[in-house]
């Protein structure tokens, strides 16, 4: 979401949100939990939903992605790899034989400065998995604050966690931004603790009105 805000920041057009839903509940490349959230997702940002379907391995998620992006109309894709040189490079694959570009602007940033910068642009997002040592049930629903970033940057020092969650250590839903028309809220969920893991399986998301000032 922060890449494609500063996408839309440098003048570029993002009339598309794509996702690629894995037959099961796994994929080498792409986030899987709650991905039948982002329809209301798109929708709250008044952007087209391409869906894409994957048979969650390696070559199946390349091949889904191509066909999502084949019928599209544009020049290239914006993703949100910070450090991942696998997801950089199958992405670079998949866009080279389409001839599209790839505007990956969080590229190589530093993880530390990309939160803060998340948190400064006025996106709203919580915690919505965790998959390693450290974490815990408290952490599900928990808002990614400046509080938040620095419980992150202890178990950075303490287990070697990514802030941004770039190993799959937690994943996130971002649930207003700048982009947003309307902000969501999560109305309905069921939480699946495992050891070490947790995961908050999000089953709708509304439109917030709470957010407005009448």
């Amino acid at each position: 979401m922060f890449s494609m805000y500063l996408a839309v920041q440098s003048g570029f057009e993002v009339p598309y949100v794509v996702s690629i839903k894995p037959e099961k509940e796994e994929s080498w490349i792409f986030h899987v939990p709650n991905i039948d959230m982002i329809p209301a997702m798109s929708e709250a940002m008044e952007r087209i939903h391409v869906n894409g379907f994957t048979d969650g391995t390696e070559e199946g998620d390349m091949s889904g992605l191509k066909n999502a992006l084949s019928n599209l109309d544009i020049d290239g894709i914006v993703m949100g790899a910070v450090w991942s040189d696998y997801q950089m490079d199958r992405m670079n694959r998949v866009c080279d034989e389409l001839g599209l570009k790839v505007f990956a602007p969080l590229w190589r940033k530093n993880q530390h400065m990309v939160l803060r910068e998340i948190v400064e642009s006025g996106i709203k997002a919580v915690i919505i998995g965790y998959y390693a040592e450290g974490f815990g049930p408290e952490w599900l629903g928990r808002e990614i604050d400046y509080d938040t970033i620095a419980d992150l940057e202890r178990l950075n020092s303490e287990y070697g966690v990514s802030v941004t969650g770039e190993g799959g250590e937690y994943e996130s839903l971002v649930l207003d931004s700048p982009l947003h028309r309307h902000p969501l809220k999560i109305s309905s969920f069921g939480n699946v603790i495992g050891r070490n893991s947790g995961t908050m399986n999000v089953f709708n998301l509304e439109q917030d009105f709470r957010a407005y000032t009448f």
